[in-house]
This record gives structure tokens, C-alpha cells and sequence, in this order.
């Protein structure tokens, strides 16, 4: 769903401490310039305009001689997946545009803010997917990633079957998908079909719609199945995850529990 968690802002800083997140972190660097320090040893220096994209539990430094300022956010359910930090150069300021917004919102009193922050979330997701479409993947794991795009939400969508039209094995196009996406391509289109269907049942229209009519739209031809690997995904059926979402909008709307 691209939750956005948080949103911070360093004034001009040095030095960030070694330390890890639980969901991706975001850093759009507003002036000046510095590097970050991974886990592996590796080493991403950035200016301003660019965005760095740091992966979940990837332990990290960020240090700078001159000084540097940035708008960072922490993002969960995140639909875009790298098991490795890239940069990306703001060039059309696209992605500033929505840091700016997103700090903003998150640091407001607004009623409802939520809802521009959910939006926020998923347009920054979509401008990510649509840099990593055109990024370093080879050709056959881009096509697969592709065609899982278009096609997860099909009930009809054959993923095997889509996977041995190419020409070449079907467990070395696998093992090669995992090895640069981080998963496999079940799993890739599993948590798109699983965020889409999270996405749903957490919007206000839920309960206009049946488990088997959010199933359908998720992909899913059989609702009792996906039932099964919702529960699987977030530990409650989908009508116990609806029901709370719902019981969670109330408590904010009115600014109390509600039992």
C-alpha cells in the first residue's frame, strides 16, 4: 500500500550515525552533498536532486565534509522491490515535489491528511516502478517483470506459462529473476496482488465489495485461495483485516479508541 510512516528533515548535518530501518527509507537530498556507507562495504555518494532508496534492515551511515540537507520518509508495503540502494537524479524535480508534500502533510494537523499521504505514497511508489522498468534488469527477467505488471491483477494471467514462452529454461529464468528482483517471480506478483488487495480493503469503499469480488480483482479466480494466502500475508482473513481498518478510520475521525 506505500504506507508512508514517517517523514523528517535534516537542517545542514555531517554525520548520521550507523543504523537500520524496517521498511524502505527515502532520502531526497535538498543541498550540498555526502555518501552513504552500507553494510557491505559499498559506498553511494550523492548531491543535490537526487534520490537515494535504501532497502528494508540494510544497515547504513550517511556522512558529508561540506555539509548536507534532505527530506527522508520510511515507507512500508513498499510495490516497488531492489535488494540493493540505488540513486536516483531528480532531473524533472518530480520526485521533490512529492517529499515537499508528503513533509508537509505529515507534519500537519490537517483532518484526513492520511488520505494525501496514501496518495503520496503510491505516487512515489509509481515514479520508483518506473525507473527501475527502465534500470539495469536483463532483458528476459525485464520481460518477466513486465508481463506480471499488466497482467497480476487477470484472474487468467498463467505465470508459467508466460515464463516458458521465452527462450530459454524456465528454472534458470527463475533463479535469474530472484538473483536481480530478490524474490521469485510467484513471489513478485504475490505481493503485488497482496498490496493491491491490502490497498482495497483499507479504503473507505471496502465494505461495497465482497471477499470474492476483491479477490477477482487481485487475480484470484478462487476467493477461498486467496483468503488462504491473505491470511498467510498479514496473520487475519480479509474480512477481519476490513473490519479493522474500518474501526481504525473511525478512532481517527472521531479522536478516540473505539471498543
Amino acid at each position: 500500500m506505500n504506507s508512508i510512516l514517517y517523514v523528517g528533515e535534516h537542517p545542514k548535518t555531517y554525520d548520521v550515525t550507523e543504523h537500520t530501518h524496517d521498511e524502505y527509507e527515502l532520502v531526497y537530498c535538498t543541498g550540498g552533498r555526502g555518501t552513504f556507507t552500507f553494510e557491505t562495504g559499498e559506498a553511494l555518494t550523492y548531491g543535490e536532486g537526487d534520490v537515494v532508496v535504501i532497502p528494508p534492515k540494510m544497515s547504513h551511515s550517511n556522512s558529508s565534509d561540506d555539509g548536507f540537507t534532505n527530506i527522508h520518509m520510511r515507507v512500508a508495503s513498499a510495490t516497488f522491490h531492489s535488494k540493493d540502494p540505488f540513486k536516483i537524479p531528480d532531473d524533472e524535480g518530480r520526485f521533490r515535489f512529492v517529499f515537499t508534500e508528503a513533509r508537509y502533510y505529515y507534519q500537519s494537523d490537517i483532518t484526513k491528511r492520511e488520505l494525501v499521504l496514501e496518495a503520496l505514497g503510491d505516487l512515489m511508489a509509481s515514479y520508483m516502478l518506473v525507473h527501475l522498468s527502465n534500470s539495469g534488469f536483463s532483458e528476459p527477467v525485464e520481460q518477466i517483470r513486465v508481463a506480471i505488471m499488466h497482467s497480476y491483477t487477470q484472474p487468467d494471467f498463467a505465470l508459467d506459462a508466460a515464463i516458458r514462452k521465452l527462450p530459454f529454461h524456465y528454472d534458470y529464468l527463475r533463479k535469474l529473476f530472484k538473483k536481480e528482483i530478490g524474490v521469485t517471480p510467484l513471489e513478485y506478483m504475490t505481493s503485488l496482488r497482496m498490496k493491491k488487495a491490502e490497498s482495497m480493503l483499507s479504503s473507505m469503499w471496502s465494505r461495497d465489495y465482497s471477499v470474492a469480488e476483491v479477490a477477482e480483482m487481485c487475480g484470484y479466480s478462487d476467493p477461498l485461495y486467496f483468503s488462504r494466502v491473505f491470511n498467510k500475508h498479514f496473520g487475519r482473513s480479509p474480512s477481519a483485516f476490513a473490519k479493522e481498518q474500518r474501526r481504525r478510520a473511525m478512532e481517527r475521525a472521531v479522536g478516540q479508541p473505539i471498543e
